[in-house]
């Protein structure tokens, strides 16, 4: 009978420490459940702001103005280097004269 008897202390005891386990673990899911419905349900997500129509006029019409100065500026550069090689052309041309004799 002991043997029995120590079987049946054995699963008391058993269940004793299930009892308590499972006693944490659903005051863990109710902690759980009540830190989350303090929480605001909208976390991670930023508000939504109206679409500003003159800010995006303003940055297109900057980024138009900007791209009209840098093509007059390309275009001025460029009208500088055709310059500069008509210039290197004549000087060629007449340092050419004077190393032949033609021109004194």
């Amino acid at each position: 009978m002991s043997d029995a008897l120590h079987k049946a202390e054995a699963a008391v005891r058993e269940a004793e420490t299930n009892t308590v386990d499972v006693a944490q673990i659903v005051a863990a899911v109710l902690a759980t459940q009540q830190a989350a419905q303090q929480q605001p349900a909208t976390v991670g997500q930023s508000p939504t702001q109206p679409f500003d129509t003159k800010k995006w006029l303003t940055i297109g019409g900057l980024g138009i103005a900007a791209g009209l100065v840098a093509s007059l500026f390309a275009v001025a550069v460029a009208i500088g280097a055709v310059s500069v090689a008509i210039l290197a052309l004549v000087l060629r041309s007449i340092w050419q004269d004077v190393q032949t004799g033609r021109r004194k």
